[in-house]
């Protein structure tokens, strides 16, 4: 018995155009399921969602591809990867950081991402040290090469930013932003003054216009509370992360500080698939944030943070680096870790992944409705839930183009039972 899925278009394999062309012009998904069980075809143009009508109402024009058998949603974004030291378990010593290496890495990690359906991605990039900027210029030449397939955005991470060996990074940040770091970021825990660090960070971010993303486990209520007070009303936003210590707080005291976050507008960036290896320097480990220790398990509450008014987005974290050597960066892994641990439903965890992640990066937000933009992710199976369980074959749609096909193929061997009792199969090519 041969049990195979239909054939999937993906890049210059749509009917009746190739992907530059898809690009320049109108594409229509046909027969697609939405997450409110409606089929509908779908007409993209002009990197926009053009219509929305019932299945086969849309007039034949352009390319077409058939996603009868899919569920169609918005596309997830990456709201935290660290794609400048993906890849690097296997590596017999330390990584490579030269540019070539960097820039490597972290086009070969967007693109496996894009490949699980995240169009834009926020890497974290360590600057300072031995390596200055190069890792930041690196990372920033991988963004330029992505454009048309991905978005990538970088956040500028500094070591130390008070006292007399914080005047160096604090420098170096600034350069960061000058060069092109759209994000300034670090680890207030790791400094000797965190409320010091976060200060200065907020402060740059000010001048500059700068979005804000700060590695924290925060398990510190007093710490949090002070950060809110200053991140409050600061445009365009303020994310922290993973905050896998706000579940080891007494739920009184996890609970007022949710309330704090929420008033001040912070996102919290939670990371189920196990947190991230960013901060790990002269042989300090950021709590929450590797692959060993008591902590490592741990999300951050994600069901008491929602209930409190609090954004919570999901991110991916490690990919195959040291704090995770097995890291997927898969958006709908992410999702489904909340949902089987109760932290949300699948809507609210999918949610999670896509709507919140792409509020934390400041994209615009996705329906799959006219006038929305076309960043789209087609998924085989009948509902978000069954998605969530069983993701395998993917089609990614950015700025109204097919931009990656993920085709899976599972056989069985001839079984009588399985004839017998008419059990639901996919259609046999």
């Amino acid at each position: 018995m041969s049990d195979s899925s239909q054939p999937q278009p993906g890049p210059d394999k749509a009917t009746g155009s190739d992907g530059a062309g898809a690009a320049a012009g109108t594409l229509v998904l046909c027969d697609a399921r939405l997450a409110d069980g409606r089929v509908v075809d779908v007409r993209l143009s002009g990197g926009r969602i053009e219509a929305v009508g019932t299945a086969g109402s849309l007039a034949p024009q352009g390319t077409r591809v058939d996603l009868g058998g899919y569920l169609l949603l918005p596309a997830p974004a990456e709201p935290h990867a660290h794609c400048d030291t993906a890849l690097t378990a296997d590596a017999a010593g330390p990584a490579t950081d030269t540019l070539e290496d960097v820039q490597r890495r972290t086009t070969e990690a967007a693109l496996l991402q894009l490949g699980h359906g995240a169009t834009a991605l926020r890497t974290h990039v360590r600057i300072g040290d031995v390596q200055g900027l190069r890792s930041l210029e690196a990372v920033l030449q991988a963004g330029r090469s992505l454009r048309g397939l991905a978005e990538l955005t970088a956040v500028a991470v500094p070591r130390m930013l008070t006292g007399a060996a914080g005047a160096d990074g604090l420098a170096m940040l600034r350069d960061a932003v000058k060069m092109g770091a759209a994000v300034v970021g670090g680890c207030p825990d790791l400094d000797p003054d965190p409320a010091g660090y976060a200060e200065a960070v907020l402060e740059l971010a000010g001048e500059h216009g700068c979005a804000v993303d700060l590695h924290t486990d925060g398990d510190d209520p007093a710490r949090l509370a002070r950060l809110a007070a200053m991140a409050g009303g600061l445009r365009p936003g303020v994310a922290i992360g993973p905050c896998a210590g706000l579940s080891a707080l007494p739920p009184a005291v996890a609970a007022r500080t949710a309330e704090q976050l929420a008033a001040a507008g912070v996102t919290v960036v939670c990371l189920p698939q196990g947190g991230c290896a960013a901060l790990e320097r002269h042989g300090a480990r950021l709590p929450g944030c590797g692959a060993t220790g008591g902590r490592a398990a741990r999300t951050a509450p994600v069901r008491l943070l929602r209930a409190a008014g609090v954004r919570v987005a999901a991110g991916s974290g490690a990919l195959r680096d040291a704090a995770n050597p097995v890291g997927r960066g898969d958006p709908l892994e992410a999702a489904y870790l909340l949902a089987s641990l109760g932290e949300a439903g699948p809507a609210a965890a999918y949610g999670t992944v896509s709507t919140a992640a792409r509020a934390t990066l400041g994209l615009p937000e996705v329906r799959v409705e006219a006038g929305f933009p076309a960043e789209l992710l087609a998924v085989r199976g009948e509902s978000l839930a069954g998605v969530l369980s069983l993701a395998y074959s993917r089609i990614v749609v950015h700025r109204g183009r097919v931009v990656a096909r993920t085709s899976a193929v599972r056989e069985y061997c001839d079984s009588a039972a399985a004839v017998a009792l008419e059990l639901p199969r996919q259609s046999q090519r």
